[in-house]
């Protein structure tokens, strides 16, 4: 009996040490906006909202193309796109727009996109070894040259990409590569903004700082959930985020999280080419749910919610009230300006 025993406690003692400790969050979380990237220049006071909700980080979004199917990455500061683009998404916007925030005292995440030509980015791959290798080589001078631009200016978090994830799971000795070469020209943070359903699948996080997600899990079939429903919705998601920050011993970093001002704006909110019949009191209780539920777990170092204009929106196109996701003069806004102020 006494062998017994001893064999028992040996086993337990030998689970034990190899089971990873909970990992709290060191430091403040993060209070930040995914910015629009303003179609013509803008000045600092275009930034006084993010304040003046409590706001304290934004994430300014450059694009790069391609098109399904086609090995070739299109560089988005290239002469033949520039005249193209809106100006907060050229080098001269970018690097303003940046000066801007620091200037009234925003930290600033740089996260590069990619946007896709007749498909979804998520879902990038290629049969051909030569593509590959065509299409990294085109990447990763995108990658580089906003990494330098990001170190140049002093950036505080760089996204290194985001939801290339089928990218990432398939080519992983290129990513860790591609990490140390970034590590090498900036010298601050680094994330990757994976998408809600597959960043338990990215095989890189022990390189990065954050275990960066860009947070759309459905939570509530309902019409108009209310808060307590929401936070039920929640219950499974956290469970999950919970154990993989063990298992990792990193910080979760909600690298956009966002709803629709919508009916049913709860139920797939990854969403946004359905028809929207306005429902604000959807996405204020989806943005209430979050606060009280997922702000508070210790493993969270907080995020940036998508999305926000720096300006209204020009003339011809929909006005910014009007948009889905922004909780830009909505309850939605009422309910983070009461949580982060």
């Amino acid at each position: 009996m006494l062998i017994w025993w001893s064999i028992l406690l040996g086993s337990w003692l030998l689970f034990s040490c190899q089971t990873s400790a909970e990992f709290v969050h060191n430091g403040p979380k993060l209070k930040g906006v995914n910015l629009v990237a303003p179609p013509r220049p803008t000045g600092p006071e275009s930034l006084a909202d993010v304040k003046a909700m409590g706001g304290d980080w934004v994430a300014v979004v450059p694009y790069g193309f391609n098109r399904k199917g086609e090995a070739h990455f299109y560089h988005p500061w290239t002469e033949t796109r520039r005249n193209q683009q809106w100006w907060g998404e050229t080098p001269a916007g970018v690097k303003e727009t940046i000066r801007m925030a620091q200037q009234q005292g925003l930290k600033v995440m740089l996260k590069p996109h990619v946007w896709m030509q007749g498909g979804s980015h998520l879902d990038l791959e290629f049969t051909r070894e030569e593509d590959w290798q065509t299409f990294e080589a085109d990447y990763t001078r995108y990658v580089l040259e906003c990494a330098k631009l990001a170190d140049s200016l002093k950036v505080d978090l760089y996204c290194i990409t985001t939801e290339l994830d089928r990218f990432a799971v398939a080519r992983p000795a290129y990513w860790s590569r591609l990490i140390d070469q970034v590590r090498q020209v900036y010298h601050g943070k680094l994330t990757y903004a994976a998408n809600w359903d597959r960043y338990d699948k990215i095989p890189f996080w022990k390189q990065l700082d954050y275990v960066g997600v860009d947070a759309y899990f459905p939570l509530s079939d309902d019409q108009t959930p209310s808060v307590s429903a929401l936070n039920r919705g929640w219950r499974t998601h956290l469970k999950e985020l919970q154990r993989f920050s063990q298992r990792q011993q990193k910080s979760i970093l909600f690298t956009e999280f966002g709803y629709r001002a919508c009916d049913y704006g709860a139920r797939q909110p990854w969403e946004s080419e359905s028809t929207c019949t306005p429902n604000p009191t959807t996405q204020a209780n989806a943005y209430s749910a979050l606060m009280e539920t997922v702000w508070p777990q210790p493993w969270f170092a907080g995020g940036f919610l998508w999305k926000w204009f720096m300006t209204p929106q020009p003339p011809g196109m929909p006005d910014r009230r009007r948009d889905q996701y922004s909780p830009q003069d909505k309850a939605a806004g009422e309910v983070l300006r009461a949580k982060w102020k």
